[in-house]
Order: structure tokens, then sequence, then C-alpha cells
């Protein structure tokens, strides 16, 4: 008789956007004519910069012609995309070789990919709040996991040790054998220092764990002090895989592009994690295609970093006047400085779905509950600066009105 993953009848419903629509649905069928402001889901509003755009048709032109046509390509990548990242990485002096990136269809992919070159049998270390992908594709594999006690105390950036309440002390003293670290951080928008994270990158090399480090916000990141690469750390390439994407950073949420790290120095089991790696890779995947390549390789141009960077400085501007409106009200928050994400304290105590109902009745403001990434995030909100200028000072001013009545 045929039989399931059973492991999937233990996930969690993905009830929290679900959740959020529904009530804005609602909200909206006995209002019609409420402008309501959206800025909790994290998708981006401006459009592929031109540089990319004329790189994609360009691309798209060479594959109707028999003489520049392309069929399979390899599955690690093209040599022109990959020597690009490759030179990116450099500029903040980190050396890689093309062997060690690979170009996948985005982060969110690779991370749940990459745990097939990992036995289920491994310890999981998340953050609590979390992106969930990292619990449930673990979930999903059957894996056990802990969760770091993230909070308001350590602002959101725990270090090693820091384990949430009800740990067993013998998983404690063992450690992790997988450790997830977002930095910048998607829900929160905190971000480690070197330091912080060199405490990390000392710990796994300890217990002999290998961090799976989403660098998805690297592009926000501000000043030297906040790494937008682990392997900016010393020790990083014998305990660290970094996943990427160009969603955040150019706008390929719709495109899908990124790239995942394997350094060749990572060993485990007398086993390079980059061979086996690869060996997923092309067993399992044909690659992303001719045409988004050409178009991530513009990315990385002068003409296109310039223009990227028109639409970070966009969003970031958003962030500060959300920040400028939290800090007005005298809201404890974190992020925005170096993350699209702004994460706050529910006013007067309410809990999350409580201010969540609150700001879209009163103000006509959708963000996204904290309670829906974990347990620490109850009592915590979280609004993004994908929204346009007009709509994120409007909103403020909205929120700024209802909560001095």
């Amino acid at each position: 008789m045929l039989k399931i993953n059973s492991n999937y009848k233990q996930l969690k419903d993905s009830y929290l956007f679900y959740e959020t629509a529904h009530r804005l649905a609602d909200y909206q069928k006995e209002h019609p004519d409420k402008n309501v402001i959206k800025m909790g889901i994290g998708d981006v509003t401006r459009p592929l910069c031109p540089a990319v755009v004329d790189a994609l048709k360009k691309a798209s032109e060479e594959m109707g012609v028999a003489e520049t046509f392309r069929g399979y390509g390899p599955e690690q990548g093209y040599d022109f995309l990959r020597e690009k990242v490759r030179d990116y990485y450099a500029e903040r002096e980190v050396e890689l070789e093309l062997s060690e990136i690979f170009i996948s269809d985005g982060a969110k992919s690779d991370c749940g990919n990459i745990l097939d070159i990992f036995s289920k049998d491994n310890l999981v270390l998340v953050p609590d709040p979390v992106y969930p992908v990292y619990v449930d594709t673990n979930v999903m594999a059957g894996r056990r996991i802990i969760y770091m006690d993230a909070n308001e105390s350590n602002d959101f950036l725990p270090g090693p040790g820091e384990f949430e309440p009800g740990t067993s002390a013998e998983d404690a003293a063992e450690g992790p054998d997988l450790i997830y670290i977002c930095s910048p951080n998607n829900p929160t928008g905190a971000a480690y220092d070197r330091e912080q994270l060199k405490e990390w990158v000392d710990y796994a090399n300890e217990k002999g764990a290998v961090i799976l480090f989403d660098a998805a916000y690297e592009s926000f990141a501000e000043g030297d002090d906040i790494p937008r690469s682990i392997f900016e750390i010393p020790g990083a390439r014998t305990c660290a895989i970094e996943l990427c994407s160009l969603s955040k950073t150019a706008g390929f949420t719709g495109t899908r592009c990124g790239y995942t790290v394997v350094p060749h120095d990572l060993v485990r089991d007398d086993t390079e994690l980059n061979a086996l790696w690869l060996r997923r890779q092309t067993t399992k995947f044909n690659g992303v295609s001719y045409v988004v390549q050409r178009g991530a390789e513009a990315v990385f141009t002068p003409e296109g970093r310039m223009q990227i960077k028109e639409n970070i400085d966009y969003y970031k501007e958003n962030a500060r006047v959300i920040m400028d409106a939290l800090e007005d009200l005298g809201i404890w928050y974190t992020g925005g400085v170096h993350s699209p994400y702004i994460w706050f304290k529910c006013p007067e105590g309410m809990d999350s779905w409580t201010f969540f109902d609150f700001l879209l009745k009163e103000a006509g403001v959708v963000g996204t509950p904290g309670q829906g990434f974990g347990n620490n995030g109850e009592g915590f909100f979280r609004l993004t600066a994908f929204s346009t200028r007009e709509n994120t000072e409007e909103a403020m001013e909205r929120l700024k009105k209802v909560l001095a009545k």
C-alpha cells in the first residue's frame, strides 16, 4: 500500500497570510469605499530597472535566432553570471572560486533544497520569531527543531547559547547540527554586527555545525560594521553556506534568480559539501533560464547597480518615514536601518492580532501580526517599506492620529 510522507501532517496550518487576507476581505466587504493601505506582504513594488529590462529583451531576441539560440545550460549557472557574483564578493575582500557559486531560482527554493545533502537525524536551530520556511522544510523532512530566544532584551539578535525556555539541557549542551541565521533578518529587520556574527562562526566551528546564512536582504545593510556576507567573518568558510536572492536587491520577486555559495573548505564526514550540492543540483535541477541569467548579469553592471540603488534608497526612505513615526509615538522598534522591515512593540499592551484589527479598522492600514512568526512574536508587529512613498506617509499619519486619541 502506498505510504505518504507523514511528516506533512505535523505541519501547522500556514494561516498567517490567509488569516490577514480573510480579515481584510471581510473589512473591505463592509467598507467598500475605504482606502486600505497594505504594508504586510514583503513583496517589492518598484519595477525592474531599465538595464535589466534591456538585457532580458536582448536575451529573448537571441533565443529566437538559430545562431544564438541556447538549450540546456549548466545547472550551476552560466559563467558570465557567476563571474559577476564572484567580482561582487571580491569588492568586500571575499575571494570565491567559480565552482563555489551556484545560480538558483531564489533563496527560498535553496533554503529547502539544501537540506537534501543533510541527514534527517540532524538537530536544527532556528530563531524565534522565524521566517516560516526554515521550520516547515525541516518538519517536512522529520528533523527535530530547537529555537533561539530572540526577544526585546537582546534586540532580537540572540547569541550562541540563548535557547528558548523549554530546550532540554542535553540539546543545549550538545548543540545543533544546522543553524539558520538571517541577517538582516526577516521578520524583525535586526542585523548582526561583525563581533556578534563572529561568535556564531566560532560556535559553529567548535560544535562542527553548519550555518545556513540567509543573506537575502544584504543590499539594505549600512556601514562597515554590518557584514553583508558571512564570509566576511574569519572562519566562516569552514562552517557556513550562504544563500542570497535578487528578489529584494533588484526586484526579482517575479523573475526568480538568486545564488548559493558553498565553499570547498566546508567538509563534514570527510566529504566536501560543495560536491554533494553539485551532485544534488545536477540531478534535480536544470538551471535558471538563459534569459533570466542575462537579466541578473545586468544587475551587477555599473549602470544596473546605479539604477538598483535608486530603488533601494526609495525603500529605505520609506523605512525612515515609518521609524520617524514610531519614534514620535515613543514605540520601541528594531529594523528599518538595515532592512525593509520594521518590527515594533504593539502599543498599549495589545496582542498582535488585536493590534492588527485595531490598525485595520481605525486606520485602514494592514501589517503582519508578529505572533504568526513564532511564540516570541506575540505582542509585536511587522510593517514593510515596500509600499509607495505616498502610501507610506499617509499610513504613518493615520497611525499617529489613531494612537494619539
